[in-house]
C-alpha cells in the first residue's frame, strides 16, 4: 500500500472519529443539563424553552452523527473504492477523455450524485426534525422549487467557471494555479456583488421597511455609524422558516440591509437597532474583508499545491485513480484535502468568535448593551439555540461565542 494511502486512511480515520467523538460529548453534556436553566437565564428563559432547545440542537447533532459516517463511506468509494475511476471511463465513452466536455460532465457527476446521497438528509431535517419543534413552514412543492432554482443556478455559474478553471490548466503552463486563483477570487467577487439583486430574488421577495419608526431608528443608527445603505428590506422568510435574523449584503453604494419578517415581529425597534449595531461592527472592523483576504489566502496557498501535485503520479495511484485528467485531479484534491484540513477548524472558529466579539463591543457602544442582551435571549429562545453547549465542541466548531459568556461581556460593558 502506497504510503500516501496510508496517510489518507489514517486523516480520514482521526477526521471521522474526532467528528463523531466531538458531537456524542455534545449530546451527553447537553443531555446533562436539559433540566436546568443556566442561572445567568434564569427568569428570562423557561424550562421548557431550555428543554426545546436541547431536544433540538440534540437531534441535529445526532442526524449530523449520521451524516459524517455517510460522507467518510462516500469519500472512500468514489477515491479507494474505484467510483471516480468508473465515472471517469463512463464519460470516455462518450467524450474525448481529457478534453473540456469529458471533464465538465465527470465534475457534474461528481456534484449530482453527492447532492442526490445528501438529499435524504436535507429532507428529514426540515420535514421531520424543523417540522417536529415547529420551525419548519416549507411545503415540499416550495422544497423542490427551490431545489430546482439551486440546480439550474448551480449549473448556470458553475459550468462556465468548470470550463474556464480547465481551459486554464490546459493553456497557462505550470504557473496554471495562478491563474486559476485570480478567476476564483474574480468569481467570489462577481457572486457576492450580483447576490442581492439578481440571486437571492430567485428565493425570497424583498420588500422596503414600511415601519416608520423602525425606519426612522435605523436611518439615524447608520448616520451614527456613518454607514451608507442602498435599502432597507424585509425578507419573506417566514414562507420557509420561522427562525429570525438580519444580514447586511453587497457592496459599496449598493450595500442594503435585510431583515427577516420573522425578527421584525419578534423584536422591538430597539433590539432590532442593537442586532443591527452588532452587524455594522463587522462591517466597521473590516471583518468581511478579512474574512475573504483568509479565504482566498488559503485557496492560493490550496491550488499551488495541488500545481505540485497535479504531476505526481503517486497522487493518483494512491487513490485509486488511473486517469490522469486535470478534471480527476481537481476532484480527488478537493475531496480529499478537506480531511487533511480538519485541524484547522479550531483556529478558524477562535479567529470567527473573535470577531462577534469586536462586533458586540461595537454594539455596545452605538447602542444600548441592554437591548442587545435582550434581542439575543429572544434570538436564543425563538431558535432554540443550546444554552449549555459542551465547550471543546463548542471550541472546535462555533463561529459564536457561547450565549452565557456573550452576554456577560455586554452586561459588563453596560456597567
Amino acid at each position: 500500500m502506497h504510503p500516501f494511502t496510508l496517510a489518507f486512511l489514517a486523516a480520514l480515520a482521526f477526521t471521522t472519529l474526532a467528528r463523531l467523538w466531538l458531537a456524542r460529548r455534545h449530546v451527553r453534556h447537553i443531555a446533562a443539563h436539559r433540566d436546568a436553566v443556566p442561572g445567568e437565564f434564569a427568569g428570562r428563559i423557561t424550562l421548557e424553552t431550555h428543554r426545546k432547545a436541547a431536544d433540538y440542537t440534540s437531534a441535529r447533532t445526532r442526524l449530523g452523527m449520521v451524516e459524517t459516517v455517510t460522507s467518510a463511506l462516500l469519500l472512500l468509494a468514489f477515491t479507494l473504492g474505484g467510483g471516480l475511476e468508473a465515472l471517469s471511463r463512463a464519460w470516455s465513452q462518450v467524450f474525448q477523455e481529457g478534453g473540456y466536455a469529458h471533464g465538465i460532465a465527470f465534475i457534474a457527476s461528481v456534484v449530482v450524485i453527492g447532492a442526490l446521497v445528501d438529499l435524504p438528509f436535507g429532507l428529514y431535517r426540515t420535514f421531520v426534525i424543523e417540522a417536529r419543534f415547529g420551525f419548519n413552514r416549507m411545503t415540499p412543492l416550495l422544497y423542490l422549487a427551490d431545489l430546482a432554482k439551486q440546480a439550474l443556478l448551480g449549473a448556470a455559474l458553475g459550468v462556465p467557471l468548470v470550463f474556464c478553471v480547465l481551459w486554464l490548466m490546459a493553456r497557462m503552463g505550470e504557473a496554471w494555479w495562478l491563474y486559476v486563483w485570480m478567476t476564483w477570487v474574480a468569481f467570489n467577487l462577481l457572486v457576492v456583488a450580483i447576490y442581492p439583486t439578481l440571486i437571492a430574488p430567485l428565493f425570497n421577495r424583498f420588500t422596503p421597511l414600511q415601519d416608520q419608526a423602525l425606519k426612522s431608528g435605523i436611518e439615524r443608527l447608520l448616520a451614527k455609524c456613518g454607514f451608507r445603505a442602498q435599502g432597507l428590506y424585509v425578507m419573506d422568510s417566514s414562507r420557509r422558516s420561522s427562525h429570525g435574523n438580519a444580514y447586511f449584503t453587497g457592496f459599496g453604494a449598493a450595500k442594503r440591509i435585510v431583515l427577516f419578517d420573522t425578527l421584525v415581529s419578534r423584536l422591538a425597534p430597539r433590539e432590532i437597532e442593537a442586532v443591527l449595531a452588532h452587524e455594522l461592527g463587522h462591517f466597521s472592523k473590516h471583518h468581511v474583508w478579512k474574512r475573504m483576504a483568509l479565504l482566498f489566502g488559503a485557496s492560493l496557498g490550496f491550488l499551488w499545491l495541488l500545481g505540485y501535485l497535479i504531476g505526481q503520479d503517486w497522487f493518483y495511484a494512491a487513490l485509486n485513480a488511473q486517469a490522469h485528467t486535470t478534471a480527476m485531479a481537481l476532484v480527488l484534491f478537493f475531496m480529499v484535502a478537506p480531511v487533511f484540513a480538519f485541524l484547522m477548524q479550531p483556529l478558524l472558529s477562535l479567529y470567527s468568535r473573535r470577531h462577534e466579539f469586536e462586533a458586540d463591543a461595537y454594539a455596545a457602544e452605538h447602542a444600548a448593551a441592554a437591548d442587545l442582551v435582550q434581542a439575543l435571549v429572544k434570538l436564543y429562545q425563538d431558535n432554540a439555540a443550546t444554552l449549555t453547549p459542551d465547550p471543546l465542541h463548542s471550541a472546535v466548531y462555533d463561529s459564536h461565542p457561547p450565549a452565557a459568556l456573550r452576554i456577560a461581556r455586554l452586561q459588563a460593558a453596560r456597567s
